[in-house]
């Protein structure tokens, strides 16, 4: 669309996408969908000399702590006079200050506006923005949220069990009454797409046409309400159990940090790191596999910076536990800072100095977790006293293939399931990230005789040796 200008940041680890938007014609910009850390927002309209105006949020996150209060917080810091605003669903009672958007509003960017578009089914207050030009009827570009995204829609189960027969209606209706009654050449900019757990969809691509996805999309495939409904609550995924606690966070708003966002952390000596673990914090270590294996700290969790954290550290640690990085570089604690306050785990008190060695060199004792090769577990369950072996990849990796007699749990669900400690137990996953949080789970509710398939399923797979595989989906 001439004149608007569009700014995609995808967010590989929660699989979203957030928008910086502008008139190149006036310079007023305003940000969809912001993460917490602004820092990257500010940077580019600054850079481009454009004046943020308005944070707009399409809907009441699930999966991340809006950034628009820190947005609000920084301009209103640098411009004493700021107009910044936030807009907000109306149908969302938010209890900050905001401007309450409705079906048919409209904000004007000068040559350019922002229609809003009342869209629920993956929530109940979702709204959606189209961009129209100074005589256009119909948008020309979609910020579509998680209403339509591609290759999918967002899911309507989040909110739980009963409301989501509802909501899956709403979604029907909104598809197919509203999102697909649009012209094809109408570009659509989702908020969810590849890697989140708010998708029904697999694709990759970060933006389509309503022309594409009335082609590719089954959504808008399905003419009956009904078998709409029934598919879009079919073969669901687990999700991260903090999803449970994001949406009062952002109902309320979440806390304003500074620093655009982005906290630097505070170097912890071994006594200090002692001391906040007394008092109820954790330890995360986020170095790679590997590592965390060959010697880590006693009732740390182990989940590598790739696992990713910001999904992993959400799905196993208690939501507001406060939390003590042990990291290797300055860029991993960074990444690994904005990866965690994007989901509201802020307290964080700071790292390791000095790593796990300060705390060898302290005198206190590390543990470490044998690893297994493909071969050797071959081998091993050929034998008398075979182990056990606990396959933690998520149910459709287990359904499409899994080592013969393997225990299934998602990792997301071991702090709540009982398991065998007598025999020796070989975890895994696809690759090996998230069976090293499952060891750091394990040994925190005291297994000992714990070993890692090294390479994971992976491994399994390339050598040749016998997969099982569940009827339904040979």
């Amino acid at each position: 669309m001439k004149s608007l200008l569009i700014k995609q940041f995808v967010d590989e680890g929660l699989g979203n996408s957030s928008y910086l938007i502008a008139s190149e014609e006036t310079g007023i910009a305003a940000v969809i969908d912001p993460q917490r850390d602004i820092d990257k927002y500010v940077q580019i309209a600054d850079g481009l000399g454009l004046k943020l105006v308005y944070a707009l949020d399409s809907h009441i996150h699930a999966d991340f702590v809006s950034g628009a209060h820190e947005l609000a917080h920084h301009l209103g810091l640098k411009h004493e006079h700021s107009h910044f605003q936030i807009g907000a669903s109306a149908a969302a009672n938010a209890e900050f200050e905001h401007v309450a958007l409705s079906e048919g509003d409209k904000l004007s960017f000068g040559n350019l506006s922002v229609g809003v578009i009342a869209t629920p089914g993956h929530t109940p207050e979702h709204i959606s923005f189209g961009i129209f030009g100074e005589k256009d009827e119909t948008p020309k570009v979609l910020f579509s949220g998680g209403s339509l995204i591609v290759g999918g829609t967002g899911r309507p189960d989040l909110l739980g069990h009963e409301h989501a027969v509802p909501l899956a209606h709403d979604l029907y209706n909104t598809i197919h009454k509203k999102l697909a009654l649009l012209p094809d050449d109408v570009l659509v900019y989702p908020t969810h797409g590849a890697g989140s757990f708010c998708n029904t969809s697999s694709s990759e691509a970060r933006f389509t046409t309503i022309g594409q996805e009335r082609l590719s999309n089954p959504f808008l495939q399905i003419p009956d309400e009904g078998e709409f409904v029934n598919h879009a609550l079919t073969d669901l995924s687990s999700f991260p159990t903090y999803y449970g606690s994001m949406r009062a966070v952002n109902i309320k708003g979440g806390r304003i940090l500074g620093s655009l966002g982005v906290p630097v952390l505070e170097p912890l000596r071994v006594e200090s790191v002692k001391q906040h673990l007394k008092t109820g914090a954790v330890i995360v270590d986020i170095r790679n596999t590997h590592d965390f294996l060959t010697n880590h700290i006693e009732g740390s969790y182990g989940i590598p910076l790739a696992a990713p954290l910001i999904t992993w550290a959400g799905w196993v640690i208690p939501f507001g536990t406060p939390i003590v990085l042990v990291a290797d570089s300055p860029a991993e604690r960074e990444e690994a800072t904005r990866q965690l306050v994007r989901i509201g785990y802020d307290k964080l008190y700071g790292y390791l100095e000095g790593g796990v060695k300060a705390w060898q060199d302290s005198g206190l004792p590390l543990m470490s977790t044998k690893s297994v090769s493909a071969s050797q577990l071959s081998e091993w369950l050929s034998q008398k006293d075979v182990p056990s072996v606990l396959d933690v990849r998520f149910v459709r990796e287990w359904n499409k293939g899994h080592i013969r007699g393997a225990i299934h749990v998602e990792a997301g669900a071991l702090n709540d399931t009982a398991l065998d400690r007598d025999r020796p137990m070989v975890v895994h996953c696809q690759h090996g990230n998230r069976s090293t949080v499952a060891i750091s789970i394990l040994e925190k509710k005291g297994f000992k005789n714990l070993y890692a398939l090294d390479e994971g399923f992976n491994a399994w797979a390339e050598a040749g040796y016998e997969i099982a595989v569940v009827a339904d989906h040979a």
